[in-house]
């Protein structure tokens, strides 16, 4: 029987506490913190592209003059939020197999905001979209991650370990920033207000991520084609999060004024419409090369460099979207494929020896002092 529909905030507010102890994350840290919804200034009090450029931002949900727009919005909210819940879903068991106290603190704040940024999102729906977004609130905490029925492929995937955790929050979470950033220049105010303080919290889960590779690389006790496989896991599925190429609905989105390229204020060329998802992905893989550069200097001399897998790599979204194409960028055939896939990408061992190592090597990842 499905459960009654929320009718008010303090409804989802107590949906919202039952998924935190369904999901098993309410640690006390966790429990004392005031979940609350936080708005932040905009770059611009007028909408800066597409067809409205130079009027006022919408305040209102009805100040937006086509329902399509309307509803365009809403499925940007919707797809965020569901993202935010997914992720504390696919880290939820890591807090017992913690490297050190100050892995598990950063693992409960990494899960705490993101938990805020779900809320901040509802709160959005339930305040600006009325029946339709109440019943959407409430859709986001009866999807779980680990039943595969979060809305976009990265987040049905285990996290099983930390070197899942630090690699997923260094590219998948760093995908997030860019999506954040793109919305932060929204025509829609109280969505662009959202971002601000989002991208503030963002920014310490990025931190995590990449400090925590390099810590793991520094320690030497994971051997570094396993770290390798894992960049190689994530980073694909962080290409795939930009969307299709030639996506009409990132069209639209510019043209409507409610998602700016990611360089969206230092741009000033006219946006290429036919290919907005295209473009913000390649900026992504420019900062990736700049990521693994900085984690290659903690690689000891002699040994073989970690690397950003191709962009046609492992796809499942988009032009090279399940062609066998090697970690390289070559094209090869569908049985030669199948093979270097288990080669490239964690297999069942490697999760094995990660967790073997996770519960007896004590020093597996460098203490957080060593990396200054």
């Amino acid at each position: 029987m499905p459960a009654a529909r929320i009718t008010t905030f303090d409804d989802w507010v107590d949906l919202f506490g039952s998924w935190r102890k369904d999901i098993g994350v309410n640690y006390p840290e966790i429990e004392e913190y005031k979940f609350e919804a936080k708005f932040g200034p905009i770059r611009s009090n007028e909408i800066e592209f597409g067809a409205f450029k130079g009027r006022s931002k919408w305040q209102k949900v009805l100040d937006i003059p086509d329902q399509r727009i309307r509803d365009g919005l809403m499925n940007l909210i919707i797809f965020q939020g569901d993202t935010e819940f997914a992720s504390v879903e696919q880290q939820r068991h890591l807090f017992q197999a913690s490297p050190s106290e100050h892995d598990r603190k950063s693992l409960c704040r990494v899960v705490t905001e993101e938990m805020r940024h779900g809320w901040q999102m509802c709160s959005l729906l339930i305040s600006h979209f009325g029946y339709g977004g109440r019943v959407e609130a409430q859709k986001m905490l009866e999807r779980r991650a680990f039943e595969q029925k979060r809305l976009l492929g990265a987040f049905n995937q285990d996290v099983r370990n930390w070197l899942d955790f630090f690699t997923y929050t260094d590219f998948v979470d760093r995908d997030g920033k860019f999506q954040l950033t793109m919305l932060s220049y929204s025509g829609f105010a109280p969505l662009a207000q959202s971002m601000i303080p989002m991208l503030r919290e963002e920014s310490f889960h990025l931190g995590t991520g990449h400090d925590g590779i390099k810590r793991i690389v520094k320690a030497g006790v994971v051997p570094l084609n396993v770290v390798q496989k894992y960049i190689n896991k994530w980073i694909p599925v962080s290409y795939d999060l930009f969307g299709v190429d030639q996506s009409s609905s990132a069209h639209w989105f510019y043209v409507w004024g409610l998602k700016g390229r990611y360089d969206e204020a230092q741009n000033q060329q006219a946006a290429d419409l036919g290919h907005m998802n295209e473009h913000n992905r390649n900026l992504y893989h420019a900062e990736c090369l700049k990521l693994i550069e900085q984690i290659n200097k903690h690689v000891p001399a002699g040994q073989a460099q970690l690397y950003v897998p191709d962009l046609k790599f492992n796809r499942h979204i988009g032009e090279f979207a399940n062609q066998p194409y090697s970690v390289t960028g070559e094209l090869l055939s569908p049985e030669k494929h199948a093979e270097h896939l288990k080669e490239v990408l964690p297999q069942e061992e490697d999760v094995k020896l990660v967790m073997d190592i996770q519960s007896t090597e004590p020093k597996w990842v460098a203490p957080k002092g060593s990396m200054e």
